[in-house]
C-alpha cells in the first residue's frame, strides 16, 4: 500500500478562496464523504462552476453531511443527485425541513428564470435550461436522513456529529471521525448576541479544524441594534417612504421579522403593515414553532411572528404591493438580490428617494446586494438597468456569522490546538485577516487552502 493510500485527504471543492459554493471532500483508500453541497453564487465567473462535472464521479461519494440549509451548504445536492450521487444525505431534523423548501424553492426559482429569459430573448443560451429541475430537487430531498443534535451516524468509515453551532434552525458544525483522523468542520458559526438563535455550543477537540472567515476581516458594531433600526424607519416613515429588506428567507427573514414586531410593539417605530413577502420565509417561520428548544423565542414571541403581519404567499397578493401609497415595511427574499420577489419590489422602489433598502446580512462580492451597498448609480434588474435613488443601508452587524474577535473565542475553547488549521469561507482579505489573528493570539499557524487543493491528513 502506497503512502497515499494510507493517508487520508481533504479536498477544497468549494469556499475556498470565495464564502460560498460550500464543498470538502474527505478521501481514503476505499471511501469517499463529502461535507456539505452548496451553489456557488456572486459573481458570474463563481456560479459558472455550478454548470461543471463534479471533480470525482458522484456515484462515488459514499455520502454528504450538511452543516446546514443555505444553499451556498446545499443548494447544488439535485444537481449531484443527477449526475448519478445516490447516498445518504446526513443531517440535523430541522436541517431537513428547512432544505425540503430552499430546494424546491431553488428549482422553482431557476425554472421561472429561464422560462423569463426564454420569453424574453434574454439568454445567450437557446433555450436557456435550469440548473436543476423540481423533480431533480425531489430526488435530493428523498435522500436525506437525519441526525440528532449530539448523535452520530456511521458510514464507512466515517462517524458524524452534529453540535448546535447557533447560525441558523438546525445547523451544527461537524465533529467527524474519518479513517482515524478527528475533523472538525465549524459550518457557518453563530454568535453569542443573536436576535433568535441559541450561542454555539463549544469545540471539540479534533485533529484538524476547517473553520468559516465570512467576517474574518472585521468585528461587528456593539451598538444597540433597535436604536439603529428603528430611527432609519423613522426618517424614512417621516419623508412618507418604504422600508424594503431584502432578506435570506431561512433564518435573517425571522429575526427581522422578530425585531421590527418588537420595535412596533414597544412603540419605538409607528404602527406602520409589515409584509413577509416571500412564500419559503412564511414557510420557514412555521417550522420554527416545531422546534422551540432550538432558538431564543419564547411561545409567545413565536405567536408574535404572525399577529398582525401580512404573509403574502401568492404571485397576486405580491403584486398587489405594487399599488401600496402608504409607508410600509416589506421583507423579502433573496437576501443578497439575486433573485426571488424582492427583484420586483427594488425595481418599483429604488428610484425614489424617500424609501429605503435596508440590507441585514452578508453581501457576497458580484451580487446585486453587493453593487448596491457599495454605492452603485444603477442596478441591472431583468436585462434593464434602474437608477437607485433610495437610501441603501447595510446593516451588515445585524449578520448571523460571527465576526472574527468571536470566531477566535470560539476556537479558542478546543481543549488542545489542531494539528492544523484550514481557513475557508471567506473572500481573501477576510480569510487572511483571520490567519494573522490567530497567529497573533493563539499561536497558531493556519492556511488558507485555494479551490480545489488536497491537503494530506497524516
Amino acid at each position: 500500500m502506497t503512502n497515499k493510500q494510507q493517508c487520508p485527504t481533504l479536498s477544497f471543492l468549494g469556499a475556498a478562496g470565495t464564502v460560498t459554493g460550500s464543498r470538502y471532500l474527505l478521501e481514503s483508500e476505499h471511501h469517499r464523504l463529502l461535507v456539505d453541497c452548496g451553489l456557488f453564487q456572486g459573481y458570474k465567473f463563481l456560479r459558472e462552476k455550478n454548470w461543471l462535472q463534479f471533480p470525482v464521479p458522484a456515484s462515488s461519494i459514499d455520502a454528504i453531511a450538511l452543516t446546514h440549509a443555505h444553499l451556498d451548504h446545499s443548494g447544488y445536492l439535485p444537481a449531484l443527485v443527477e449526475q448519478g450521487f445516490n447516498g445518504p444525505v446526513y443531517c440535523t431534523p430541522a436541517t431537513r425541513d428547512l432544505c425540503k423548501i430552499l430546494l424546491m424553492d431553488s428549482a422553482k426559482i431557476q425554472e421561472e428564470e429561464a422560462n423569463f429569459h426564454n420569453r424574453h430573448k434574454l439568454s445567450k443560451h437557446a433555450p436557456a435550461k435550469p440548473l436543476y429541475t423540481s423533480e431533480m430537487a425531489e430526488k435530493a430531498i428523498n435522500l436525506l436522513e437525519v441526525v440528532d443534535f449530539n448523535d452520530a451516524a456511521n458510514v464507512g468509515q466515517s462517524n458524524i456529529q452534529f453540535h448546535a453551532n447557533g447560525h441558523i434552525l438546525g445547523s451544527a458544525y461537524l465533529d467527524i471521525t474519518f479513517a482515524g483522523k478527528h475533523i472538525l468542520f465549524s459550518g457557518d458559526l453563530g454568535r453569542s448576541c443573536d436576535l433568535i438563535m441559541r450561542p454555539p455550543e463549544p469545540p471539540c477537540y479534533c485533529d484538524y479544524l476547517v473553520i468559516e472567515s465570512t467576517y474574518g476581516d472585521r468585528l461587528h458594531s456593539r451598538q444597540d441594534v433597535k436604536d439603529i433600526v428603528s430611527e432609519v424607519i423613522k426618517e424614512t416613515v417621516s419623508h412618507g417612504g418604504t422600508i424594503l429588506i431584502p432578506s435570506f428567507a431561512v433564518g435573517r427573514a425571522q429575526a427581522m421579522l422578530h425585531l421590527v414586531q418588537t420595535l412596533r410593539q414597544s412603540g419605538r417605530i409607528p404602527y406602520l403593515p409589515i409584509y413577509l413577502d416571500s412564500p419559503m420565509a412564511i414557510s420557514a417561520t412555521e417550522i420554527m414553532l416545531r422546534y422551540p428548544h432550538l432558538h431564543r423565542l419564547n411561545k409567545q414571541q413565536c405567536q408574535s411572528l404572525s399577529n398582525d403581519i401580512n404573509f403574502t404567499r401568492t404571485v397576486e397578493q405580491s403584486m398587489a404591493l405594487n399599488e401600496l401609497h402608504v409607508p410600509s415595511i416589506i421583507i423579502s427574499a433573496s437576501g443578497m438580490a439575486t433573485g426571488g420577489r424582492v427583484l420586483h419590489h427594488l425595481k418599483r422602489l429604488l428610484g425614489d428617494h424617500r424609501n429605503t433598502i435596508m440590507f441585514a446580512g452578508y453581501q457576497a462580492g458580484g451580487t446585486r446586494g453587493a453593487h448596491l451597498v457599495a454605492g452603485t448609480p444603477k442596478v441591472k434588474i431583468h436585462g434593464h438597468y434602474y437608477d437607485v435613488k433610495a437610501r441603501v443601508e447595510n446593516l451588515d452587524f445585524l449578520s448571523a456569522h460571527a465576526d472574527r474577535e468571536e470566531i477566535v473565542s470560539w476556537v479558542s475553547k478546543l481543549p488542545t490546538a489542531p494539528k492544523q488549521c484550514f481557513i475557508t469561507h471567506g473572500e481573501p482579505e477576510a480569510s487572511d485577516q483571520l490567519r494573522i489573528a490567530l497567529n497573533e493570539s493563539l499561536g497558531w499557524t493556519a492556511s488558507t487552502p485555494q479551490l480545489g487543493e488536497i491537503k494530506p491528513l497524516r
